[in-house]
């Protein structure tokens, strides 16, 4: 790692942050009692809180750093309806009907973000740009055709195969070997959605205390008791929002997340024509490697966003920079003597079935494990679950009818992600 890798005014903190710093504490005190206390101030969070406060419900979010510090302010801002199982896995699992329904919630919370920014007046960003997700191997290509050549009846998309003699269209580089445009997919600024979402919650008449971290959640008669670092508070519902941040405040849900580290970098602005030449059709890219990269233009088409995962438990972005800006390189070889205006990164909350879950157990309510695909999946099982706190017949969904899966032996320690990523590197390198 040199000197000349970095600006002079290089960030190790999220890009999005110039634009939107994260808020200040308001200092205000905690109330002893509430109707719903929700832990976790991210999209998950917010979006429950719109839906209680709107609600009539007396909500109170409180959260161990500030509002959004978490990956709903440092991902990269990619919006997709991801749902990691194919529909193969999921019929052999639950049967057709499930497995349908499974797979519509997440078409559906692709369509559903942008009507929702559209109809909350979001100032974010946000746009229909598309997905390029290419193919790294020739059997990459081969596998994305087969599975989008005959989708499921009811769960077509619009989504088209680029060959590779074609693929310059969208991505002038030759590692490629094709790959498949998903137009429906987005983008948007994660941190202006993230002051949206916070400033409808507030406006909705939800209380907002952050550095308020929980560290019990105690039963009593009616309700429950949570004691933070600002007192304690009495609230007759909780709901936990935390995902890739869930630690042993409950142990349930730690056992049942695993933490992986996401980690970007923003180069410094690149000329209007080297923009254009590298991302010309402004999509969102990503590729089939099982060690995932994803790229794109920032929304004032001046930067390079990369992003990768690089590490394993390392938490200074700028140790791992050389690293992705070596991925980077290889991709796009101009970008070689480019330097880094910002990196960061944040824990993306994955689950063993590859699934989000939402739900309730002892009495508390949960929604988590977006599995790198938060954006959407977030906000819009975040908005589920505050739906079902109300006892609303439209916060249901498929994913109850899921388990919530852990293993033998885990604790919230991901030991097996290293054997696991040096695995899927060998698949990833090797030829085919």
């Amino acid at each position: 790692m040199t000197s000349e890798l970095f600006t002079a005014d290089y960030k190790n903190q999220p890009f999005w942050w110039d634009r939107t710093p994260r808020p200040e504490d308001n200092h205000q005190a905690l109330p002893e009692k509430t109707d719903v206390a929700i832990i976790g101030s991210g999209y998950t969070g917010l979006c429950a809180a719109i839906q209680t406060a709107r609600g009539g419900r007396h909500t109170v979010i409180v959260d161990a750093e500030a509002a959004g510090w978490g990956c709903s302010s440092r991902n990269g801002g990619q919006v997709s309806n991801s749902l990691k199982p194919s529909y193969d896995e999921l019929k052999k699992k639950y049967g057709h009907e499930l497995a349908f329904n499974i797979l519509k919630e997440g078409h559906s919370a692709l369509q559903w973000i942008g009507a929702f920014i559209e109809n909350e007046k979001i100032d974010c960003d946000f746009r229909r740009c598309g997905r390029f997700h290419a193919a790294h191997t020739p059997k990459h290509y081969a596998q994305l055709e087969k599975k989008f050549a005959s989708p499921v009846k009811g769960l077509e998309t619009d989504s088209y195969m680029v060959s590779r003699q074609d693929q310059h269209k969208e991505l002038p580089s030759d590692l490629y070997h094709g790959g498949i445009v998903h137009p429906r997919h987005a983008s948007l600024d994660p941190g202006r959605y993230h002051q949206g979402l916070l400033e409808r919650a507030a406006q909705s008449g939800a209380e907002i205390r952050p550095r308020c971290k929980v560290n019990a959640i105690v039963p009593i008669q009616g309700g429950f008791q949570l004691h933070t670092e600002k007192g304690a508070i009495v609230a007759k519902e909780v709901v936990i929002a935390t995902s890739g941040y869930t630690k042993e405040l409950s142990r349930w849900h730690q056992r049942r997340i695993i933490p992986i580290g996401s980690y970007i970098i923003a180069t410094e602005p690149l000329p209007d024509d080297l923009i254009h030449a590298l991302i010309p059709n402004d999509r969102v890219i990503s590729d089939t490697r099982k060690l995932v990269i994803y790229y794109r233009t920032c929304p004032e088409r001046k930067r390079i966003l990369f992003g990768a995962r690089a590490s394993i438990k390392e938490t200074d972005a700028r140790v791992i920079t050389p690293a992705i800006h070596k991925e980077m390189a290889k991709l796009f070889p101009v970008l070689e003597k480019i330097r880094v205006s910002h990196s960061w990164m944040g824990f993306v909350g994955y689950t063993f079935d590859s699934m989000p879950h939402l739900g309730k157990r002892d009495g508390i309510y949960y929604s988590m494990g977006y599995c790198g695909s938060g954006i959407s999946l977030a906000s819009y099982f975040g908005t589920r679950i505050g739906q079902q706190v109300l006892g609303l017949a439209e916060g249901r969904s498929p994913l109850d009818l899921t388990t919530f899966q852990t293993r033998p032996y885990y604790t919230g320690n991901p030991w097996f992600l290293a054997p696991t990523i040096h695995y899927y590197k060998w698949l990833d390198d090797r030829p085919t």
